[in-house]
């Protein structure tokens, strides 16, 4: 299985991340093992993922997610669904 993910940092802000293994990937995380970005901003904890059919396609969509602002985040967290295009912006 391949994962897209976004974790919430103890600072508030979003991390999105891809991984084969979601408890394994948090773990890593919190350990401040996974990423630079995290690490001076632990704990953290997932507030959403979504499962996709390859590599490719999680890898794809983790940069879509990536470029969304917050609000359209905040969005697909709350109604875990993929925004639309409109939300993007």
């Amino acid at each position: 299985m391949h994962y897209v993910y976004i974790l919430k940092c103890s600072d508030g802000s979003y991390y999105t991340g891809y991984t084969t293994d979601l408890s394994r990937r948090l773990k890593k995380h919190n350990e401040g093992r996974a990423s630079r970005y995290t690490r001076g901003r632990l704990p953290v904890e997932y507030l959403y993922w979504e499962v996709a059919s390859s590599k490719s396609e999680a890898l794809k969509r983790e940069l879509e997610i990536k470029k969304l602002k917050r609000p359209a985040k905040e969005m697909l967290i709350k109604n875990n669904c993929k925004p639309t295009i409109n939300e993007r912006i």
